[in-house]
């Protein structure tokens, strides 16, 4: 299961917002990818997600497999639309 989206807060995935996509895909057994930038990284490391240096406006591809693959997609798709409460 795979979806793009295009990251709407000002400030990207810096930091905080980086902790929080983290935080919310180590919350699922599957395998959590993020693609952007021609580039692969585990959506559960934060070293991982910071190395993409994503700014707003960016699109990205959020893609997991396994038991919950469909749920965390949709959460970590609907993270990003909310902005991160930014």
């Amino acid at each position: 299961m795979e979806k793009t989206v295009v990251i709407k807060n000002a400030t990207g995935l810096h930091a905080r917002p980086a902790g929080m996509f983290v935080k919310k895909a180590s919350e699922f057994t599957s395998t959590v990818e993020v693609l952007a930038k021609g580039k692969t990284v585990n959506a559960k490391s934060i070293m991982g997600i910071m190395s993409l240096g994503l700014g707003q406006g960016e699109e990205i591809v959020v893609k997991a497999e396994g038991a919950d693959d469909a749920a965390a997609v949709d959460a970590l798709v609907e993270l990003i639309e909310s902005g991160f409460g930014e």
